[in-house]
């Protein structure tokens, strides 16, 4: 049985859709170690995994970013998104980096899996560490001539002036506008004794053993040049709890209403950007609406009473409510799209921070709901928008191919599997494109 270290940065979305692949290998006999952040450290266990705290890294809240960096809050845009890349992300690699060669001093790791935010993995590689390999928890990040970089939301093109355009926006976001946060890896890189790259961090997180990314090929970008170590192993879909209490109104989600689900995700949870607006541009629509605040408490929406159709929660698990959904309305969080998919509801979007931009980008590419291209849409749009996706056929039709598409897929098996081929050959792990 082979070792594997686990890290991640200590932020929700990044944790939750390894949980299952640290079950499955701890199920199939592997000793396991995750390093996170110490507000995981239940869910970590629960997977049968050991939990190994971070000391040296910052053991920040991934909620709320803004409490542990204070200056982030006047930032807005591409500042937020430099600032990010270097202070949240970057820096963090050198802490990374001393707890885990602490670590492996005691315990051997064969392989290292990592989070694609994970900055310190090919450091600790070239320094003598094991092979590493990257879970991304996000839509594709790398550079491709037949996509705009990433974070711009544009549609794909492999046209002659397509890629002109994909090479110049590439030129301009990686050389000028975020070629700091290049000059700043490497510095970090030289101080812990390995070369400059000159390599955009984006692009760095692509392991040169093994990628998996968690969903198809369908809802990804076609990329002619995408590497071969990147296998597509389906979406990550929670398992339902066992412990779950419908609550007093579940009966209601039988009353033959359209059924509307809101979610405001779990990191960009303010309730004014997403939440309210759409309770009340659906008040007096005969729908039933379902909301989940993200952990917020529900007075905190700030709303005298509710809408007779209304129905609100801090937390319902997916797998319980969406099989009763039509569609959902999503700030765009990646993990919550592809869950949704999973079940065949089609989703209306609307992000604006992080990756949501790209993710929302994919949902109207794939033809299974409609991009709002705003996070703060207001409330005609939303209503046209849910209105647009409940009266048209085709998103659904094209939802639920994708669940038939998933469903074909588990993703811990094919993931343990994979790591399991990388632990035993220490060589890099190749998908047919890379023969």
């Amino acid at each position: 049985m082979a070792k594997f270290l686990i890290g991640t940065v200590p932020v929700i979305g990044h944790i939750t859709p390894i949980l299952p692949i640290a079950r499955m290998l701890c199920e199939r006999g592997h000793e396991v170690r995750w390093y996170t952040g110490s507000r995981f450290r239940a869910k970590v266990e629960a997977t049968g995994a050991r939990f190994v705290p971070v000391k040296a890294a910052p053991d920040v809240d991934g909620a709320d970013l803004d409490a542990f960096f204070p200056e982030r809050r006047r930032l807005r845009g591409l500042a937020q998104l430099r600032y990010d890349m270097k202070h949240i992300f970057m820096d963090a690699a050198v802490g990374q980096v001393k707890d885990c060669e602490e670590i492996l001093q005691e315990f051997p790791a064969d392989v290292l899996l990592a989070d694609s935010a994970f900055a310190g993995a090919d450091i600790l590689h070239e320094r003598g560490g094991p092979p590493w390999a990257i879970f991304n928890s996000m839509p594709v990040t790398l550079s491709s001539r037949d996509t705009a970089p990433f974070g711009l939301g544009l549609p794909p093109s492999s046209s002659l002036p397509g890629r002109l355009r994909n090479s110049l926006l590439q030129t301009l976001m990686v050389d000028v506008l975020l070629r700091d946060t290049t000059v700043h890896r490497d510095s970090i890189r030289q101080s812990l004794g390995v070369p400059a790259q000159g390599r955009f961090m984006m692009d760095a997180a692509l392991s040169p053993y093994l990628y998996l990314q968690g969903t198809v090929p369908s809802f990804e970008y076609p990329r002619s040049d995408l590497a071969p170590q990147v296998h597509f192993i389906g979406p990550m879909r929670p398992e339902p709890p066992a412990d779950f209490t419908p609550p007093a109104w579940w009966e209601d989600l039988k009353s033959g209403r359209p059924v509307v689900h809101v979610t405001q995700g779990t990191v960009s949870t303010e309730p004014d950007q997403l939440l309210v607006p759409t309770l009340k541009a659906l008040a007096h629509d005969d729908v039933l609406v379902v909301a989940t605040t993200g952990g917020r408490p529900v007075k905190e929406l700030g709303l005298r009473s509710l809408p007779d159709n209304a129905r609100v929660e801090t937390f319902i698990p997916h797998a319980h409510l969406l099989p009763r959904v039509d569609v959902m309305v999503t700030n765009g969080g990646y993990n919550g799209v592809q869950v949704a998919l999973a079940h065949g509801v089609p989703l209306v979007a609307a992000g604006a921070s992080e990756d949501k931009p790209e993710v929302c980008a994919r949902v109207a590419w794939a033809g299974v709901g409609v991009n709002l291209r705003s996070a703060r849409p207001g409330k005609a749009r939303i209503r046209k928008a849910v209105w647009q996706v409940l009266r048209e056929p085709r998103y659904r039709k094209h939802a639920q191919r994708f669940a038939e598409e998933f469903a074909r897929h588990d993703a811990p098996l094919e993931a343990a599997r994979l790591l399991e081929q990388l632990a035993s050959t220490q060589k890099p792990v190749l998908t047919h494109r890379g023969h």
